[in-house]
């Protein structure tokens, strides 16, 4: 009986870890193999396929904390609905996520983020997606 209780906590255990694990997705889109985040060709065909999807229905897993051009930005593995990439958040502001800032997001790389909002701002020359809110993380 013992053995029985050890082993059922141990599956139990294995299952919650696996849960919580970003789901594997396979790329089939071109654009995100042959190009960064960071290049306009990418950010367009992000942008073009975002507005075709559900977002609700996407998931969104912190991948990186990165500065450029004095300018912060979090990553963020976005997939589901046939969307396996990476969006790079600009962020602007850091509402319910101050604790990230000066950790620079260590200690939530791979959490969830549910219903992750942000907008998309194109000009001329760029893309630009800008972090607004997200409802809750899960570690």
């Amino acid at each position: 009986m013992k053995i029985k209780l050890s082993v059922l906590i141990f599956l139990l255990t294995i299952l919650i870890l696996v849960s919580c694990d970003r789901p594997d997705c396979t790329n089939t889109n071109p654009v995100f193999d042959e190009y960064t985040p960071e290049s306009e060709v990418y950010k367009q065909e992000l942008t073009k396929i975002l507005q075709t999807v559900d977002r609700r229905k996407l998931t969104y897993w912190l991948k990186d904390y990165r500065q450029i051009n004095d300018k912060e930005f979090l990553y963020f593995y976005i997939q589901g609905d046939g969307l396996c990439a990476v969006i790079p958040l600009q962020m602007k502001h850091w509402d319910k996520l101050e604790d990230l800032q000066p950790k620079k997001g260590s200690g939530r790389f791979n959490a969830e983020f549910v219903n992750l909002e942000f907008d998309i701002v194109t000009g001329p020359l760029s893309t630009t997606f800008i972090y607004k809110s997200y409802d809750r993380i899960i570690d």
